[in-house]
């Protein structure tokens, strides 16, 4: 090792080392020659574009996937459920298959010596070789995004989109924000690349360094389907992969995202750097190198465990809300909120006089498990009570919803009655039976507060 480190100050100190720039083209067709890569960026750039149009026009839509009852009414809805399946599926896999590769490679082939006398500098090559993985997985985000919302224009155009409050969102609004989700999630996706660029340096040949973004990826999806505390939710950079839900509201909810963002770029950061240290420390004499197990434990894993701690901490203290971040204030504001704008979509269907949520005055009463547990915190068990008032018509109407919310604040209203209001799916309409927007519909409840309670 000693000899390894005296011939790199050598050759660092040397002339003639190959440029930055030289090293990132020469990484960069070493990515884009492999087959594998080739079919990824083919595959991410047809792919959404085919799925998309092909989902909008069947009968039966993904309901239970956020966005999905849109994508017969509008193509923006197609992007968006196309980002739901890549921050969970997708994007975990192309990062594993280029940034968790890129250095593991050149053990498996040994090549590293022809690479250091071309190069003559270690750190140029891992610049070069960061550099290129960021390259080849911005191309596949931009594939998937890209294709996607073209298939979801073509095959069913460009129209309004109905938010997760029930606000619709004008074609340049829904576009512009389908666009801003797909950028929010890049920093999530630097955070897996990165933890790649780890993997890869610190454990070297073995499959480990390759699997190990999408076994994070993994771990901390699960991590998000379970009741934590809102503070522990916010300092994984999955959150950052959900988070984006909050832009399909208003006002939009970017507190939750922003954390997620940061808290993303900084693990991005700090997973580079330590692979960036251990890469230079590496042994570059031995054809078998397999990594080290200590090294890789002391300098990988250590410093990341305690950012999760550090995270946690600064979260917590510098926001009011605890527990789930799921209560019975929220939900019932969240409920009413949707079901207001959406009785005013109904309304319109109906060509009834027109309405503004202020004259509905709507109002949602939501309880538990028949009010047999404390209202707070995810589950099926939520059912909510929505009042509303008509002008000139002293009667209050009500509608029941059954509710199905999950641990990242997302809910599902399932419509149970009246039948003339929520109780089928479709409308009869002036012009034909339509979707009745009230009979089922999404909705966010936003897990930070600007109290210490609600």
């Amino acid at each position: 090792m000693t000899a390894t480190t005296v011939d790199t100050h050598a050759t660092d100190a040397g002339t003639g080392r190959a440029s930055v720039l030289r090293g990132y083209r020469f990484e960069l067709l070493k990515l884009v020659s492999q087959w594998r890569i080739r079919l990824l960026v083919l595959a991410c750039w047809i792919a959404p574009a085919l799925f998309v149009a092909a989902v909008s026009r069947q009968s039966a839509l993904p309901s239970d996937t956020l966005f999905g009852r849109w994508m017969h009414a509008t193509g923006w809805a197609g992007p968006l459920v196309m980002l739901g399946f890549a921050g969970t599926w997708a994007l975990p896999l192309l990062v594993s298959v280029v940034a968790g590769d890129v250095f593991a490679s050149e053990d498996r082939l040994g090549t590293w010596r022809h690479l250091l006398v071309a190069v003559r500098s270690p750190r140029r090559i891992f610049v070069a070789k960061a550099l290129a993985s960021l390259s080849v997985i911005l191309l596949l985000v931009a594939g998937l995004a890209c294709s996607s919302a073209l298939g979801g224009v073509v095959a069913v155009g460009s129209h309004p989109l109905v938010g997760l409050d029930g606000h619709l969102l004008a074609p340049s609004d829904a576009a512009g924000k389908v666009l801003l989700a797909w950028v929010c999630v890049l920093a999530p996706t630097l955070a897996l690349a990165a933890i790649g660029l780890l993997g890869s340096v610190a454990l070297g040949r073995s499959p480990m360094g390759l699997l190990l973004p999408a076994l994070v990826a993994l771990a901390m999806q699960v991590a998000q389907m379970l009741p934590l505390p809102v503070a522990v939710r916010l300092a994984l950079p999955s959150y950052a992969f959900i988070a984006w839900n909050g832009l399909f509201t208003s006002p939009a909810q970017v507190r939750p995202l922003l954390i997620g963002i940061v808290v993303s770029l900084v693990w991005a950061v700090l997973a580079t750097a330590l692979a960036y240290v251990l890469f230079l420390r590496r042994d570059f004499t031995s054809l078998t190198y397999d990594g080290s197990g200590r090294r890789a434990i002391t300098t990988g894993l250590l410093p990341l465990v305690a950012l999760v701690a550090l995270t946690v901490t600064v979260v917590a203290v510098s926001t009011p809300s605890v527990g789930s971040g799921i209560g019975q204030v929220k939900v019932q504001r969240s409920v009413a909120t949707a079901f207001a704008h959406l009785y005013r979509q109904q309304t319109e269907q109906l060509r009834r006089p027109a309405l503004t949520e202020a004259q509905l005055r709507a109002t949602a009463a939501c309880d538990k498990s028949a009010g047999h547990v404390t209202a707070e915190g995810p589950g099926n068990d939520w059912r909510c009570v929505v009042s509303w008032h008509l002008p000139g018509v002293e009667a209050v109407g009500t509608a029941v919803y059954q509710l199905d919310v999950t641990s990242d604040g997302r809910f599902v209203a399932d419509g149970d009655g009246p039948k003339e209001v929520n109780g089928y799916f479709l409308v009869r309409t002036p012009v034909g039976d339509a979707p009745n927007p009230l009979w089922q519909f999404d909705g966010n409840v936003e897990l930070l507060s600007t109290t210490p309670k609600g």
